[in-house]
């Protein structure tokens, strides 16, 4: 779910989009193929859904929303996310908090 890289980590998501309000509701899978499962409050239309999950990791992880960049999973409720400027052991504790 969660991956180091060059300046950042990898999150692997997988949005529940048209929910009643934005939260973390658990984890989708396990082991290596696991990804964080979001309740999205946005509908998946215009990338509305996508624009939400971005602001909403940025805040979750106390990072400016333009370091936060959908890499891939664009019109799949299966994405990736790029966070720059986050070291792999702050993820991991962040993601403990909320599951």
């Amino acid at each position: 779910m969660l991956r180091a890289v060059e300046g950042g980590v990898t999150l692997a998501v997988r949005a529940q989009p048209g929910a009643r309000k934005t939260a973390i509701t658990g984890m989708y899978g396990v082991g290596a193929a696991a990804q964080l499962k979001i309740a999205v409050h946005a509908p998946p239309i215009d990338g509305k859904a996508n624009s939400a999950l971005t602001a909403f990791l940025a805040d979750t992880f106390g990072v400016a929303r333009n370091r936060v960049e959908l890499i891939s999973g664009e019109l799949s409720r299966s994405k990736v996310f790029c966070l720059f400027g986050i070291d792999l052991k702050v993820a991991h504790a962040t993601v403990a908090r909320w599951t």
